[in-house]
């Protein structure tokens, strides 16, 4: 069964709805779940446990190099005609579920609007905050440095 392609997900959409579901907690999936999520998933692709290379840019647009691997899980679920996958770094089984359950039901124009109001918009709101909150302890211990030319009063 082909996955649906709705004018209402382009891709740039759903890579911003599935780093937001990546970054939230298992409990918060959990949940959502509960109160948004009970459809029936299909299992496309049992979670797995796997690595995965993490490539780096010297200066962020220099030459690209190996950094380093890193563990993840990831899994395929079908929702109705939706197929949704499910990446998150670490060995967590069930927040990879989680990740693409919602994927899929994001999918689905019926219940696209409801859930990108209610689940995404309010964790990427957490997820903002937490991270201005990082910045603000951060640049509280900022240090601005100056040099002196020798000879200058």
């Amino acid at each position: 069964m082909a996955e649906i392609d709705t004018p209402m997900t382009t891709p740039q959409q759903r890579r911003r709805w599935l780093a937001v579901l990546a970054r939230a907690t298992t409990d918060e999936l959990e949940a959502a779940q509960r109160e948004h999520g009970q459809a029936e998933p299909v299992s496309v692709r049992a979670t797995e446990i796997g690595t995965a290379m993490l490539r780096g840019r010297v200066g962020g647009d220099g030459q690209a190099f190996n950094l380093g691997e890193a563990t993840l899980a990831r899994c395929a679920v079908r929702v109705g005609a939706y197929l949704g996958v499910g990446y998150t770094l670490g060995r967590d089984r069930r927040k990879a579920e989680l990740i693409a359950l919602f994927d899929a039901l994001l999918q689905d124009p019926a219940q696209h609007e409801r859930l990108e109001r209610t689940v995404v918009a309010p964790l990427a709101a957490r997820q903002e905050q937490t991270r201005r909150a990082q910045s603000a302890v951060a640049a509280s211990s900022r240090v601005e440095f100056f040099t002196l030319v020798r000879g200058e009063a």
